[in-house]
């Protein structure tokens, strides 16, 4: 296992976290898999034989089944482990239930600390957006719970890039401003790269991916033509994360394959070591059924892309240059900061937006 400083922290993490969100079953999530304690117990163990130090959950997966089940597996091991989990999303059918609020926030801590059996979690993520709650509120109710010692890093997800800029603006203190982003990024799903990226590496922000395999989509088992495999997400009626240009996705499992072939590995492998060479990521998280899924995961942090072999997964799974971005690649990169080439860099030195470079 290979470890990464996580933005402007001093802390490390393994560049391959494992994702809880299959614990449990309960619901909706009962579609990507339904795992007890006793398979719980014998994933995280091979993860952490494997050198895995950061494990992942949220309090709405399996409506808290999830986080139940990894404190019962962590339970006494907390002293060289990391965990993180989430609030914000709705949790039950209270007018409370769901949101950043002060009184939300804290109360879900407290049922999470509860439910992992430790008295604090590492790293703890806003889940998703909420623009009813000040974003005052919100930054200090995390304030206090890094000065009372439940949490010790505060996170975002899901937020586009003015939502963290605004955020972070609202920090009482240095100590209580995030850290880290988890964003959705693959190879096919390059949209982070306009914005998130580029603030990742501006604001010192680590990033942690999630689906980094879009739901099993880039791992070679899905082709083109062919129906989704047994017993996958996809046969089970799964649609997130959702593919807008079908063609354009095989397109990119084509040269995967291929890649994959000649390092012998498999397509996952190369998806993922791709993820690890971009710019502000620190970790992937990482989901499976079985230890085998996992075992063969970890063969991506030993992958080395040749610079032919990643021009080829650029050029194509790269997305067009939208406004702003193509008249500042136009005329501003002779100023551009490390923050810009975040998306810059993997473009042609060429003029974006017409003929007449002077649009």
């Amino acid at each position: 296992m290979k470890y990464r400083t996580l933005g402007r922290s001093g802390l490390k993490i393994s560049v391959i976290t494992m994702g809880t969100f299959t614990f449990g079953g309960r619901g909706d999530f009962g579609r990507t898999a339904s795992q007890d304690v006793a398979d719980a117990r014998r994933l995280v163990d091979s993860c952490i034989d494997h050198g895995v130090n950061l494990f992942d959950t949220a309090n709405m997966y399996s409506t808290g089944l999830s986080e139940e089940i990894l404190g019962e597996v962590l339970e006494g091991r907390y002293d060289d482990i990391l965990v993180t989990s989430k609030a914000r999303m709705p949790i039950g059918d209270g007018p409370n239930d769901e949101g950043v609020s002060r009184w939300h926030l804290i109360r879900e801590c407290e049922r999470s600390l509860k439910r992992l059996r430790t008295d604090h979690i590492d790293i703890y993520y806003m889940h998703e957006w909420d623009g009813l709650t000040p974003v005052e509120e919100k930054m200090e109710a995390l304030d206090t719970l890094i000065r009372h010692g439940k949490i010790r890093y505060a996170g975002c997800s899901n937020y586009s890039a003015w939502h963290v800029m605004k955020s972070l603006a609202a920090a009482p203190r240095h100590s209580s401003r995030f850290v880290t982003q988890q964003i959705h990024y693959t190879i096919e799903a390059r949209e982070a790269e306009y914005e998130l990226l580029p603030l990742s590496v501006d604001q010192g922000l680590g990033v942690l991916v999630w689906s980094p395999l879009a739901a099993g989509l880039l791992s070679g088992k899905h082709r083109r033509g062919r129906q989704a495999p047994e017993g996958s997400r996809q046969a089970e009626g799964w649609n997130e994360p959702p593919i807008r240009d079908m063609e354009r996705l095989w397109s990119i499992v084509d040269v995967l394959v291929e890649i994959a072939e000649a390092h012998q590995v498999e397509a996952a492998q190369i998806a993922l070591a791709w993820l690890l060479t971009r710019p502000a990521v620190a970790s992937l998280v990482v989901g499976g059924r079985t230890v085998d899924q996992f075992e063969r995961n970890f063969r991506a942090v030993d992958v080395v892309l040749s610079e032919d072999e990643l021009k080829r997964l650029n050029d194509v799974s790269r997305l067009p240059l939208v406004y702003p971005y193509w008249h500042q690649h136009n005329f501003a990169r002779p100023r551009f900061s490390p923050a810009d080439q975040a998306l810059h860099a993997d473009y042609p030195d060429r003029h974006y937006g017409g003929e007449d470079p002077l649009v």
